[in-house]
């Protein structure tokens, strides 16, 4: 690929035929970097809509370039979530050793 941007630094008029290699090498690695990014976006937004009780499917408003990414993020956090919190479990007092028995009734 260097020869190839060499080759065309070099000449004054740049050959057609060079150019279009030149795209037709471009252009298919630029959209894998495209549908990664998009990948590594719209993943974990996926996750905290469905943990959040929100559709998943509103992730996809990252695809809308970032008004869409400020709306989502202004929506989760201003908005109630509908999941139930988890039950915290608290611990007791501790036990006094040996266990306390019951206090004898009076005698007559």
């Amino acid at each position: 690929m260097h020869h190839l941007a060499l080759a065309l630094l070099q000449t004054n008029q740049p050959d057609i035929q060079q150019i279009q290699r030149l795209m037709l090498t471009i252009v298919p690695i630029i959209m894998v970097f495209f549908l990664v990014g998009i990948v590594i976006l719209i993943v974990p937004f996926w996750f905290i809509c469905k943990k959040a009780g929100f559709s998943p499917w509103l992730s996809m408003l990252c695809l809308v370039p970032s008004i869409g990414m400020l709306v989502l993020l202004y929506v989760l956090a201003f908005a109630d979530w509908k999941v139930v919190p988890a039950v915290q479990t608290a611990w007791g007092p501790p036990q006094p050793y040996p266990p306390q028995q019951p206090p004898y009734p009076p005698q007559r």
